[in-house]
């Protein structure tokens, strides 16, 4: 392991919030970072990704594949526009609407998706073990919340 992926590792082992391990994995999609997104995932063999309109990837090599063709012209401009968040003992999920701008041809264009992310916390910290992704719309910003006294 080079110094440089043992130092993001171990900076990534510091993760104590879920919160914090979010913030870097999103930072390090701004920075096209792969080898920092890569140390924020849990060491499982069931880690699995889900891009808009892509199949399920399982697992780091299938994983980083999909992460380092998406940064084949550099870092993702993409913020958190709206997260809510289940928490529990050891794991939290957290589902939240992502907003994505790229530069085009046509100008700036800014897409929406919705994306779960669902942590665990382990030996190392809180890490990353699923990252599911869905197509979105910017009415997403409204959620549609319907009250029920019963829960199912």
């Amino acid at each position: 392991m080079t110094d440089s992926r043992s130092q993001k590792v171990a900076q990534a082992a510091l993760m104590a919030t879920a919160d914090e391990t979010e913030a870097a994995f999103y930072e390090a999609m701004q920075q096209g970072d792969i080898e920092r997104l890569m140390s924020l995932w849990a060491e499982d063999e069931d880690i699995a990704c889900v891009h808009p309109g892509g199949p399920r990837l399982v697992g780091h090599v299938a994983i980083r594949a999909a992460f380092e063709a998406v940064f084949t012209n550099g870092g993702v401009h993409v913020t958190l526009a709206q997260v809510r968040s289940v928490e529990g003992p050891g794991c939290e999920v957290h589902h939240v609407l992502e907003r994505v701008q790229a530069m085009t041809p046509e100008g700036l264009q800014t897409a929406y998706v919705l994306a779960s992310n669902v942590y665990l916390r382990t030996a190392h910290g809180w890490r990353l073990a699923l990252h599911h992704a869905s197509p979105g719309q910017p009415d997403d910003m409204q959620d549609m919340i319907e009250a029920s006294s019963v829960l199912h």
